[in-house]
């Protein structure tokens, strides 16, 4: 029986010792290291929850940003920059007039419902667009595809689309992320309103789950066109407070953060994470209602303007992460004039505007903000409302501050008359690159999707802006953008109040993340090392 024990208690202990050999041994016998490899799990916090997932239907940056991971347009800007490159369509050309525009589709594309990309899908997705089928809640619509009057189906995989006038800016707007990417006609179908919540594209994440106030979940779509990506999952976690973000970025628990407080900069970067800060192609503003008393005085409103200490607030709210702006456009950007000046901050003038403007002994008025960071301010709404409110209160101003969470602010200032306050604080990411994109948001038209926060119409500003999408030439874009901007200067339909850096924090163990110069981050090339 000691015998029978000695030799299983040896042979037990020649079978250990070979596992461990086979173990440390390396060589051809041992199993990939991958298979036993944990998923990658990316998360990536913002302020708060999109306003929906379906591109027609939104007009804010937290949904742009999945937004842009689940679907794909017929063109795509390169990493970096607004250069447009091939994506659902392979190649394109335009009449000799620029009223018509032919697209060649990529063949064996699949929505992640696995029914097939086609000609169909596109003139399905931006057909709803179009009249008769748009409707007021597609905010995007007419500023994305302008004069496009239809889209045909040539062949399986060829769609022309047929434009009433020129219009330059086409091309740039077809890459957009929001109202121009392909959805599934099937799971539009299947949803109906619910797709909001519920999309399908042909993009490199897969919708999976969508938390309410906590997160959104995305995993990777391995058959995706353009090579599967090399993150497992995608998370967009959703929390408010910048110094929450930046403490859970330090300890680990998520990967990148949007919304960088200036304030937070140095700390981040001392703790070796990365910080991004590119040149912002945005604008921060503060709008005035233009169609109703009081600000419907440009009097008024350039009282406003030359009492806000512009250069104060960039320096001590931005930590001088801002630059000064003289006109809407980023000075980086085509079309920009830069002979133009500002109001200059001049609590003297701003008195003497008041008087002239009927109201010596100043005023009181409502201003409306909302309650998160944006990306073109990182400070939030309150604290930039606040230096607002000291600044006119030396002129006689009395300022009333309203405050909004963000998912609720646009159907505050959305209607044509807004009734809860006089002036709104605001701001604009740019969506391609291309002047129209900023310069149409003081358009009539623009009034009734709610783009034209300050309810401002100016005949020649609308002529202008026609004028600019249809030149054949820069140059002739140029001169009516030079106008046009001196008008809007002259009559202050806007306060500019800064154009702020672009900024991410990112573990240092992050690669290929692409902060574009819209404001979005693709994550198709992002992956953990």
């Amino acid at each position: 029986m000691m015998l029978r024990k000695k030799q299983m208690f040896l042979l037990l202990l020649a079978a250990l010792l070979a596992v461990a050999l086979v173990g440390c041994g390396g060589g051809d016998k041992t199993q990939p290291a991958a298979d036993n490899a944990q998923p990658k799990v990316f998360v990536f916090a913002q302020g708060s929850d999109p306003r929906g997932l379906d591109p027609a239907y939104v007009d804010d940056g937290e949904s742009a940003n999945p937004i842009v991971n689940i679907y794909d347009g017929l063109v795509r800007y390169k990493p970096g920059s607004t250069e447009i490159e091939p994506a659902l369509a392979t190649e394109w050309s335009a009449s000799p007039d620029g009223k018509e525009w032919t697209f060649k589709l990529r063949q064996g594309v699949k929505f992640h419902d696995g029914t097939p990309f086609n000609a169909d899908a596109v003139v399905f997705s931006v057909s709803r667009q179009l009249p008769p089928q748009r409707t007021d809640e597609m905010p995007y619509a007419s500023f994305t595809f302008g004069p496009v009057e239809k889209v045909e189906k040539v062949d399986d995989y060829t769609v022309k689309f047929i434009l009433s006038e020129p219009y330059a800016p086409f091309l740039a707007n077809l890459a957009m992320a929001l109202a121009a990417p392909i959805v599934s006609p099937a799971a539009v179908e299947k949803y109906g309103k619910d797709f909001i919540e519920h999309p399908v594209g042909t993009g490199p994440f897969k919708f999976v789950e969508w938390k309410k106030g906590q997160q959104i979940v995305l995993e990777a779509n391995k058959e995706y066109w353009d090579g599967a990506p090399k993150i497992d999952k995608l998370v967009y976690k959703f929390v408010k407070e910048n110094s929450v973000r930046a403490s859970e970025l330090r300890t680990g628990s998520i990967q990148a953060m949007n919304g960088v407080d200036p304030n937070d900069v140095k700390m981040l970067e001392d703790a070796g994470l990365t910080v991004i800060k590119n040149p912002g192609m945005n604008i921060n503003y503060l709008a005035f209602f233009c169609n109703k008393k009081p600000f419907d005085n440009p009097k008024l409103r350039l009282a406003v303007a030359h009492a806000i200490n512009r250069e104060h607030l960039i320096s001590y709210l931005y930590q001088g992460l801002a630059e000064l702006p003289n006109s809407m456009l980023p000075g980086f950007m085509p079309g920009h004039d830069k002979t133009l000046q500002a109001p200059e901050y001049n609590p003297e003038k701003a008195k003497q505007l008041l008087a002239e403007a009927g109201y010596p002994n100043g005023l009181k008025v409502t201003l409306l903000t909302y309650s998160t960071v944006r990306p073109y301010n990182p400070v939030g709404g309150d604290k930039l409302a606040a230096a607002i409110q000291a600044d006119l209160r030396k002129v006689g101003i009395d300022v009333e501050i309203k405050t909004y969470p963000w998912k609720e602010y646009k159907q505050v200032y959305t209607p044509e008359i807004v009734k809860d306050g006089d002036f709104m604080l605001y701001g604009w990411i740019g969506d391609n690159g291309d002047p129209d994109n900023f310069l149409s948001l003081l358009e009539t038209k623009e009034i009734k999707s709610s783009l034209n926060a300050a309810k401002y119409s100016n005949k020649q500003v609308d002529e202008l802006l026609v004028k600019g999408r249809t030149a054949k030439t820069q140059e002739e874009r140029n001169a009516a953008y030079s106008q046009l901007q001196k008008i809007v200067q002259a009559e202050a339909p806007w306060v500019f109040l800064s154009h702020s850096k672009d900024m991410a924090a990112v573990s240092k163990n992050v690669v290929g993340f692409d902060l574009h110069p819209v404001g979005v981050v693709y994550f198709r090339n992002v992956d953990i090392k």
